[in-house]
């Protein structure tokens, strides 16, 4: 099966778009929603994140401390990248065992950290959702209710845009609007069926 993986910047509309493929009828698998899963009170992952990081990142309805986990890791290097040792393997670990379930001619791996975590070549396609980096902070404000500056840290701990568009193999462009986002979709579907011939 020929796998596109969809990535790009916080904000930058990577469920919007994922949502305009899974119009098409093509299968998405969602790395986001597997992390949310593995940190559930009954995902694997926070019985390890707890073992790891203590109790007191577990809240008493069971469920992970979220905003105290993001804290700790935004300005702990070491901590964070334990909790990266624990996520990323399972995380791709149930992303091969969706597609090992699907039959379609090609599929979208919604990988927001794809380049972060050096898996390019776990993908056969790179496709990189874009805007500029103010629409970015305007977009999450409104859907997150974070303060700018807690958003340019997410931004600057992620790779740089001008990184990301290098790594590109297409690029869509979401500063427009519906219908040319619509149409770039549209376009790409095309190719990526030719592609998985």
């Amino acid at each position: 099966m020929y796998k596109v993986g969809l990535t790009g910047g916080i904000g930058c509309g990577k469920t919007t778009v994922s949502n305009l493929f899974k119009q098409l009828s093509v299968p998405v698998i969602d790395a986001d929603e597997i992390a949310h899963a593995l940190v559930s009170p009954a995902g694997i992952a926070l019985t390890q994140i707890s073992q790891q990081f203590g109790q007191t990142y577990i809240l008493a309805d069971g469920n992970l401390n979220r905003s105290k986990l993001r804290e700790t890791i935004f300005n702990d290097v070491e901590k964070k990248s334990q909790l990266e040792n624990i996520m990323h393997p399972l995380i791709y670990e149930e992303i091969e065992q969706q597609l090992s379930e699907l039959s379609a001619p090609y599929a979208i791996l919604s990988i927001p950290l794809l380049l972060e975590t050096k898996m390019q070549a776990f993908v056969d396609h790179i496709l990189v959702i874009d805007c500029p980096m103010e629409v970015q902070i305007n977009r999450v404000k409104l859907r997150d209710q974070l303060s700018a500056a807690q958003i340019t840290a997410i931004i600057h701990s992620q790779v740089s845009r001008s990184e990301r568009l290098a790594q590109a193999d297409s690029i869509i462009d979401n500063t427009q609007d519906q219908l040319k986002l619509n149409q770039q979709v549209k376009h790409l579907h095309e190719q990526f069926l030719k592609q998985a011939q």
